[in-house]
């Protein structure tokens, strides 16, 4: 059952834009459905009924898995079998009438400017450790950029004296500029701080570990929690937190949304468009909260 998924990647890349880190979920998810499958004795494709899917979802269900990463799953098998229907490996599509659970989608966690000072004065540059951080911080909420984007910036990504870097996502890229104080903290971390990490190993890698090693979601996610600590932040923050920050300011402050997504890069205008209705809600509580006959 799984013969076709290089196929289905090649299709989500080109056809489908999708991003890397949709791709790795997507191929994360059908491995797991076809474990499923083949647990239960369905060894082919055209043994798969929606009850047989179905019954998958309710396991998912009885294991925790939260409500967002089910219908992810179920996004995941409705694009794969789609596109089996259309290679003609099925002759119906078993998907075709399953629905995910419904998600009551939450407005993203948003730190004020002051926050975000705060935070991204925590580190102290006294040690590598302390300037890489900086930088890593500085940088992500200078850009908005993803974290799997962050930590795959190479060193020949980033151009120093014009303020900008190239942003990889697989096969895609764009130019993302930033701002004085990223470039501040980057100087110094390049010049004072990578080197003492990379202890003598080459690396093409612009972040690395205190072993000279490319740094990890786990690792990066872990500072992040630990500067919001010392800063005293006490909403629930995640790396992803920066990101949704960046493009909330930038559109308070008349940021044209066209530019905003094309530094987000968001394939489609509708997904900022998020950004810009949660500005509108700030205005509008400010205004509730301001106006003398609201």
């Amino acid at each position: 059952m799984e013969s076709m998924i290089p196929e289905f990647v090649t299709y989500l890349e080109q056809e489908k834009n999708a991003s890397a880190s949709t791709v790795m979920s997507y191929q994360r998810d059908l491995k797991k459905l076809f474990n499923f499958l083949q647990s239960k004795g369905i060894e082919s494709l055209e043994e798969v009924t929606p009850t047989s899917l179905n019954s998958y979802i309710l396991f998912l269900e009885r294991e925790g898995f939260s409500t967002a990463t089910v219908s992810r799953n179920v996004a995941s098998m409705k694009s794969y079998f789609h596109f089996a229907l259309v290679q003609k490996q099925v002759e119906r599509d078993p998907s075709e009438l399953i629905k995910a659970p419904h998600i009551d989608k939450k407005a993203p966690e948003i730190l004020t400017q002051k926050e975000v000072g705060d935070l991204l004065n925590a580190p102290l540059c006294e040690t590598a450790k302390g300037c890489r951080d900086k930088a890593m911080l500085e940088l992500l909420y200078a850009t908005g950029m993803r974290v799997s984007e962050l930590l795959m910036v190479q060193m020949e990504d980033l151009n120093l004296e014009m303020s900008y870097l190239i942003c990889r996502d697989g096969e895609k890229e764009r130019v993302i500029p930033f701002g004085r104080a990223a470039e501040e903290a980057l100087e110094q971390y390049i010049g004072d701080a990578r080197d003492q990490l990379l202890k003598g190993q080459e690396s093409g890698c612009l972040f690395v570990n205190c072993s000279g090693k490319p740094m990890s979601r786990q690792g990066f996610w872990k500072l992040v929690k630990q500067y919001a600590e010392k800063a005293h932040i006490v909403k629930d923050i995640t790396p992803h937190t920066l990101r949704h920050s960046f493009a909330v300011h930038l559109v308070q402050n008349g940021a044209d949304l066209r530019a905003v997504q094309e530094m987000l890069g968001h394939a489609d205008i509708s997904t900022t468009q998020m950004y810009l209705h949660m500005n509108v809600n700030r205005v509008r509580e400010v205004y509730a909260k301001a106006h003398p006959r609201s």
